[in-house]
């Protein structure tokens, strides 16, 4: 993550989100060992999300239904929910995918 992502994400007047999308991937990619913690995401996530202050954001029935009209740019379906979440909750995204960028969604480049 760059660094001027990063001195917006610890800015205590940015509110940050975190969606439940987003434990559900960290779950399954650790789960099948593509994602290596110290200890297990279900202790270390709430409490560093706690500890950081960032609203969770849960997965509505509206934000998984929005996927349904998104082009099909991007076949990730964790990602496809994330843009969903983020139009319908008029919110930004940190990411370094640049196909997020051809959505009509509000990025944040994490490279910068």
């Amino acid at each position: 993550m760059g660094a001027a992502t990063r001195a917006l994400i610890v800015d205590p007047t940015t509110l940050v989100w975190v969606s439940a999308a987003t434990a559900w991937e960290i779950a399954i990619k650790t789960a099948l060992g593509r994602l290596e913690w110290d200890e297990p995401p279900e202790i270390c996530l709430p409490r560093e999300l706690e500890r950081s202050a960032f609203a969770q954001l849960p997965v509505s029935l509206a934000h998984a239904l929005a996927v349904r009209a998104l082009p099909v740019h991007h076949r990730d379906p964790f990602d496809r929910l994330l843009i969903a979440q983020a139009q319908l909750e008029q919110l930004s995204l940190v990411t370094a995918d640049p196909i997020i960028a051809r959505y009509d969604v509000s990025t944040i480049d994490a490279r910068q």
